[in-house]
């Protein structure tokens, strides 16, 4: 292991989008097993230190692993593609019909029937979102096109996350 191991050379994982999250899961179990700073109390305090950062290390490339939209953006940028969200917010035009009528929706939604029929239409457009971008990584090496759909994809969890609010405001 090295500090300049990317996630996927840290958990010796092959660089694409599948990827199986238990093996990630275990994998960082093993890890923070090996780095834990408990286990060089022996060594001192900058052995300890070390192994901390070690640990945060872990941590940080278990976050981006484990999730498919973080480990998307990531695969992007690691092939020279960054997917920019708070500078590139270019969109193909029918992808801007949908978010707008999907919003012109949500704000007529008026029960919770109405805000779950959205979400479930939000979520099947997510999930084919996912795998588009999976394509693109792990078929079509098109890491440019790719970090196109990670931003939409990022807009689609925004949306699912305001229906989630509307829904909790409901139970309320």
């Amino acid at each position: 292991m090295r500090l300049t191991d990317n996630d996927f050379q840290l958990f010796g994982l092959p660089e694409t989008q599948a990827q199986d999250s238990a093996a990630i899961a275990a994998r960082c179990k093993s890890l923070q097993a090996e780095v834990h700073p408990d286990r060089f109390a022996a060594e001192g305090a900058a052995a300890q230190r070390v192994a901390m950062q070690w640990a945060m290390r872990v941590n940080e490339a278990y976050q981006r692993l484990k999730d498919p939209l973080k480990r998307a953006a990531y695969l992007c940028e690691l092939r020279g593609a960054p997917v920019g969200a708070e500078t590139n917010t270019q969109m193909p035009a029918a992808f801007l019909m949908q978010q707008m009528e999907w919003r012109e929706a949500l704000d007529e939604a008026s029960g919770e029937s109405a805000l779950e029929a959205l979400d479930a239409g939000a979520a099947q457009a997510e999930a084919a979102a996912l795998a588009q971008a999976q394509q693109l990584l792990d078929n079509n090496n098109d890491a440019p096109a790719a970090a196109a759909q990670v931003r939409a994809l990022m807009f689609i969890q925004r949306f699912r996350a305001d229906i989630d609010q509307r829904l909790a405001a409901l139970d309320a």
